[in-house]
């Protein structure tokens, strides 16, 4: 039996269904050394700001701040990306500036630390819009529930590796910027997988978009109300879901600081067994799965802030089904509302209102954590969640 080598022309030779598989495969391969690098340092980084003087607030406003600038420019890029069709090179960009988090290794001083945390935010905000949508083009074939869930799942392969491997680090090398140097491996290995996948599939995706793309200016204001209404609850969601940082900032009065990155790799391995059974059942019922995360995104925030120990390993579980869910079905959810010609600006809009949320949730959570009055973040989370749901509830039953 001939062998599968990576050169164009026998990609070419593979059925659209085997193009779509390897696709998928190459694009979550890339995720995988990605969040190597980025979720083995979020795991610890919570840690590394409190020791360096940080409070809960700032912590809360760094890492909210980071994700609005982290989801919020993907307005921009989105867009940008779908008039230049550019959707390689902001690819290529963004995974470029991971490389800001093993170099936290080598920086000094506190706000160094945060600046170098949001730069790479930054990258996030280019490649991901350009990413989700040749991702979505890439497994067209397959079905967008089952791509994005296929996706996700070696995404958290890294996820989990990431913390454990910095667990490791930490508990033996003892030492926090020797751990974040240790991660220029993976780095790499994903400025390799990145190099391959655009030699690979370039010309299969770059025709497909050719094909069916008509960029129209005007078609930019005729969004369907189904996804605004989607996308407002998606922010009204996060709002009301605590941050994980939160979580982990908490942790240190409990565990050593080793043991903390094990935390968070629970909250990864959760993630990585919803995604996909999500996006199966997303392909078979449809947008209704949503109701699910929706419903029990509260639980991590009145869980952790009125709790101890055990209620914050519990808020850890709860918050990993919601992410899981998040970055397959939620995801789907707007290649399914958005055609192709609008795809990286509906991306762009929904990884705003998810980011803006995350920051308001940051803030309010680290304001409440640090002022020591849990039962306001509890009604606050509650009030939120519920305002999601029914919007989320609109959105399913308006067709357009």
């Amino acid at each position: 039996m001939r062998s599968l080598t990576w050169s164009s022309f026998e990609v070419d030779c593979l059925s659209v269904t085997r193009k779509a598989y390897l696709g998928i495969l190459l694009f979550g391969l890339i995720s995988l050394f990605g969040d190597i690098v980025y979720e083995g340092a979020r795991g610890v980084l919570p840690t590394y700001l409190e020791l360096l003087g940080a409070s809960a607030f700032l912590v809360g406003l760094v890492f909210g701040l980071s994700d609005a600038l982290c989801f919020g420019f993907r307005l921009l890029s989105g867009y940008v990306a779908d008039v230049t069709r550019a959707y390689w090179v902001f690819m290529l960009l963004g995974y470029g500036l991971i490389i800001a988090l093993p170099s936290i290794g080598l920086a000094s001083g506190l706000w160094l630390v945060i600046a170098l945390i949001l730069t790479e935010r930054v990258g996030k905000a280019l490649r991901t819009p350009a990413r989700n949508t040749l991702l979505s083009v890439v497994g067209e074939s397959v079905g967008a529930g089952k791509t994005f869930g296929l996706h996700e799942l070696l995404d958290q392969v890294g996820a989990i590796s990431g913390p454990l491997i910095m667990a490791l680090l930490l508990r033996y090398v003892k030492d926090f910027n020797l751990s974040f140097i240790a991660l220029y491996a993976p780095y790499a290995a994903l400025a390799l997988v990145l190099f391959l996948t655009y030699k690979t599939l370039k010309s299969f995706v770059s025709e497909s978009i050719k094909q069916r793309y008509k960029f129209d200016k005007a078609s930019l204001k005729s969004m369907p109300k189904s996804l605004w209404l989607y996308i407002a609850a998606v922010f009204a969601n996060t709002m009301g879901l605590i941050h994980v940082t939160l979580m982990l900032y908490k942790a240190y009065n409990y565990f050593e600081a080793w043991f903390i990155p094990l935390l968070y790799l629970v909250v990864q391995a959760v993630d990585a067994g919803a995604a996909p059974i999500a996006g199966w059942l997303y392909d078979k019922i449809g947008r209704k799965i949503l109701l699910v995360p929706f419903a029990i995104s509260m639980m991590p925030s009145i869980l952790a802030l009125t709790g101890g120990r055990e209620a914050l390993i519990a808020a850890m579980v709860f918050f990993g089904l919601v992410l899981g869910m998040q970055e397959s079905v939620y995801r789907a959810t707007i290649a399914d509302l958005a055609p192709l010609e609008r795809r990286g600006l509906a991306y762009g809009l929904f990884d705003s209102a998810y980011g803006f949320g995350f920051m308001a949730s940051g803030m309010i959570f680290g304001f409440i954590m640090t002022t020591a009055i849990p039962l306001i973040g509890v009604i606050y989370s509650i009030i939120l969640e519920l305002s999601a749901l029914t919007l989320l509830s609109l959105s399913l039953v308006i067709k357009k």
